[in-house]
């Protein structure tokens, strides 16, 4: 396989030049050879993934989140991540989400935040069945009591900081900080960061056109 074909394939789907300034998206470590033998899809470059992509005799790691400090042992295997701006793309990381919790027809409300607006109004509880399989540990805030929703608005990954200022009525995201879930007004789904956007390794798999193979990932918490 061409290295440069592959990622050529990436970002051409995640242009690197719509990640965010203070992103770290593209190639972190690259060597001058473009054969690659294997590839590892993975959502966040540890030491245990780094050991599997030796065990399985990859050449080049894609994967979600970037390393903004490389370790020394790391930079025999060529990395390349795609953050801020596969999280931003059509068809990225949230849109990925909203595909697995079963919802279609999202419209853009900024450039991370997805609003789905459904025909007719859904249960809580029906929007909490539709997320538990991606995500079995989730939690949820429902201060004022509501019981239907017609908008949810989707950011994976760290999205607490929209939901304030988005126009849906419930909101489904990881990372949801403290004191925004004790004044939110709306329902807000806290389904982890980890949970939220390991699926995109699928997304990458398609994207790229190779086979590739998954690390083997977990959420770090309990």
């Amino acid at each position: 396989m061409n290295k440069q074909e592959i990622i050529s394939r990436l970002e051409a789907f995640a242009p690197p030049e719509t990640q965010e300034g203070w992103d770290c998206s593209g190639w972190i470590i690259e060597h001058p050879e473009n054969n690659i033998r294997n590839v590892m899809f993975a959502l966040t470059i540890t030491d245990s993934v780094y050991e599997q992509a030796k065990e399985k005799n990859c050449d080049l790691i894609i994967s979600h989140h970037p390393l903004f400090f490389v370790p020394l042992q790391y930079k025999d295997i060529q990395m390349y991540c795609a953050h801020t701006n596969l999280d931003k793309a059509k068809g990225g990381t949230t849109d990925t989400l909203i595909e697995k919790a079963g919802f279609d027809n999202a419209q853009s409300e900024n450039e991370f935040v997805r609003i789905v607006t459904l025909k007719t109004p859904i249960s809580i509880e029906v929007l909490k069945d539709r997320l538990l399989p991606i995500s079995p540990h989730l939690r949820y805030i429902n201060n004022r009591g509501v019981q239907k929703i017609q908008t949810i608005g989707f950011c994976a990954g760290s999205g607490s900081e929209f939901i304030e200022s988005s126009h849906a009525e419930c909101f489904v995201t990881g990372d949801l900080k403290y004191h925004t879930a004790c004044e939110t007004s709306k329902v807000v789904f806290d389904i982890g960061h980890f949970e939220s956007e390991v699926i995109i390794k699928e997304k990458l798999q398609k994207i790229t056109g190779i086979e590739g193979i998954f690390a083997d990932e977990k959420t770090p918490f309990i």
